[in-house]
This record gives C-alpha cells, structure tokens and sequence, in this order.
C-alpha cells in the first residue's frame, strides 16, 4: 500500500459547528473551568490518515468570548525527555475572527495563544501558563493582551490530564457574533508520549503563520 505524499486533510476546507453554551467560565472555584458537553467535541481528522487522536477537543462560543477545552487520556507525561524544554507540551491555538480565506499572512485579526502545561512530568499538581505570541510573517499584529485576563485551568486525571481555557471577547480582536458567525481556527496538542494532534494539516505545512490553512468554527446557537 502506498503513501499518500500529502495528508487527506489538505484536500479539503474543514467548516465545523461550534455550539453556544452560556454560562461559562463557570465561577471560581476548585472544580472545573468550563465542562464542555460531548456536542461540543471537534472531529479526529488524523484518522483520515489512519493515525490516532489521542486528544479530544472541544470548543464553544458565547457573548463573553470562545471556551476551548482538551482532554488527554492515556498520557501521564512519564516518557518526558530530560532535554525537553520546560514547557514544550500543553495547547497553541490560532483564531481569525475574520475567517480569512484569501490571503496566506496573517492579519490584525488573526491570533496566537500558547497554554504551556507545567509540572507535566511530575508527581503534583499541574499549572498552566497562558500568552499571546505574534504570528511570523504577519501583515499586521492583532493587539496584545496581558496573560492574566485568560482563565485557564489544568489538571492531573487518572491516566491522562485536562486542559481547560477561556479566551474572553476583549482578547479578540474582531469579535462580534451579530454580525459575523465564522472563525478561522487551529490547534497543536503537544505531550511528550505522543506525536502532536492538528485540526486538519500539520507542521508539514506553515499551519501557523497561513490563516488560509485553518479550519472554521461555524457559530450556532442552541437548537
């Protein structure tokens, strides 16, 4: 059987549903940030490639900004080299509240946000470190938000762990929901037991700094 020389991924423009669910972040507390449902989950594209996705993710939307929440089961990050940089593993996400299509440079409306998991290799507890990074090659930058004005919450499951985060709408730059229900969206899951999980195409191609590679996130409200 032969190879495909390019992923099966590539030949198509993913449009998924993302479903509003208010009330989230749900309040403070110890429990969890945003307890997606399961109609929120995005579909596994690597099995088009007879891979494994290791990770289920799932993403919401309401009035307050975008809810993005990711579930590793089968990892515990034993296998984490001595060599790896602190931090290596977590969540990058890539958002464009314009959907852009038609250019392959990021815009002002195009974001980058990093969700460095810490103490994966451990014993304890794991924390979680959120910023927003520039995007190479970019026409122009979307404003800069200050890290603390993300919620994000991470912990240590029985075989695995779970990431949890709210990027609120003043962090995105463009986002109105009344007059524009479609999102440019792409995610890399790292851990340090696995091959990393992409929304569609990888880094075998510029995923991340080429809007035009991007899935989109169709907003829906509730049936």
């Amino acid at each position: 059987m032969t190879t495909p020389l390019l992923p099966q991924a590539f030949w198509f423009r993913l449009a998924v549903p993302c479903r509003r669910v208010d009330g989230r972040p749900l309040p403070a507390a110890k429990g969890r940030l945003l307890d997606l449902p399961d109609s929120c989950a995005l579909p596994r594209t690597a099995a088009l490639d007879g891979k494994p996705s290791w990770a289920d993710v799932r993403v919401a939307w309401n009035p307050s900004g975008l809810a993005i929440a990711v579930e590793a089961a089968g990892s515990n990050g034993a296998r984490a080299a001595a060599d790896r940089p602190a931090g290596a593993d977590g969540l990058q996400l890539w958002v464009d509240t314009r959907d852009t299509r038609d250019v392959s440079r990021a815009t002002r409306f195009c974001h980058r946000f990093v969700a460095k998991l810490v103490g994966l290799g451990g014993r304890g507890p794991l924390g979680v470190e959120v910023a927003q990074r520039s995007i190479a090659r970019a026409l122009a930058d979307a404003p800069t938000c200050r890290p603390e004005v993300i919620p994000a919450r991470a912990e240590r499951l029985r075989n695995g762990w779970r990431l949890e985060l709210f990027l609120p709408a003043e962090v995105l730059n463009g986002f109105d929901p009344e007059t524009n229900r479609r999102l440019g969206f792409a995610y890399q899951v790292s851990d340090p037991d696995r091959e990393d999980q992409f929304l569609g195409v990888g880094r075998e191609f510029p995923v991340g700094e080429n809007p035009s590679l991007w899935a989109t996130l169709e907003l829906r409200d509730p049936d």
